[in-house]
């Protein structure tokens, strides 16, 4: 058997189709589901995915290709569990075949789990002394608003280590889109960055207040103290 038989035997085996109908409108019936909740997912395709180690980045790019294919969505999130996985084997010249599958069947779940692993990327990219951010310019002017939409979150959880010149400037770059996810997204960044610095975060956002949508804002500021 391969990889991709396998892992279809082991999902099937622990789908519980009773589930598929709530987890398809939960997606706002964008996709179809096997009926696998995240937990289990998880567990039945650990091993398989944990044999790839050391596969190199290209394979790991066509296994997730061929996952990304499949029509139902659990295996588009096997994919990510995947890549987030092997991350370590991923570089920044990864980053264009990472994008590019981002932009296929995406929506608001396969789009963040996108951007951890893009995260991941350009973290150890910038640890080696390498211009991280550089990588994400052209994604934050892209014509699709899922690859803004990446840009605007690959720093979430990075702290200390976030560049904040960088994120408020990307916040600034979008502020003037209508777009939902894109408004949400600037919220969520600012937000989790708040987590390090408030007073930085706080002052920004009443700073430029009239250019940030009120989604954006409120979203910013929702755990700073009143």
């Amino acid at each position: 058997m391969n990889l991709h038989a396998e892992l279809k035997a082991a999902l099937e085996a622990v789908a519980e189709p009773g589930r598929a109908g709530p987890m398809q409108a939960y997606m706002r019936g964008q996709f179809v589901f096997l009926g696998v909740a995240a937990p289990q997912r998880r567990l039945a395709a650990r091993g398989l995915l944990a044999g790839l180690k050391g596969v190199g980045a290209e394979v790991l790019l066509e296994h997730a290709q061929l996952l990304w294919q499949q029509p139902e969505r659990e295996y588009q999130h096997v994919a990510l569990d995947m890549l987030a996985l092997h991350r370590r084997q991923l570089g920044v010249e990864h980053l264009p075949g990472l994008l590019g599958l981002a932009r296929q069947r995406a929506w608001w779940d396969s789009v963040d789990g996108m951007a951890g692993i893009v995260g991941e990327v350009l973290q150890a990219e910038r640890q080696r002394g390498g211009h991280a951010h550089a990588h994400m310019d052209g994604a934050l002017r892209h014509g699709d608003f899922w690859l803004r939409r990446i840009a605007m979150l690959h720093q979430l959880g990075w702290r200390g280590d976030t560049d904040a010149a960088w994120l408020f400037d990307a916040a600034l770059a979008l502020a003037h889109e209508d777009e939902f996810f894109i408004r949400k997204a600037i919220g969520w960044a600012l937000r989790d960055y708040a987590r390090h610095a408030p007073t930085e975060v706080l002052a920004f956002a009443t700073e430029h207040r009239q250019r940030l949508s009120p989604l954006s804002y409120r979203e910013a500021l929702k755990h700073q103290p009143p």
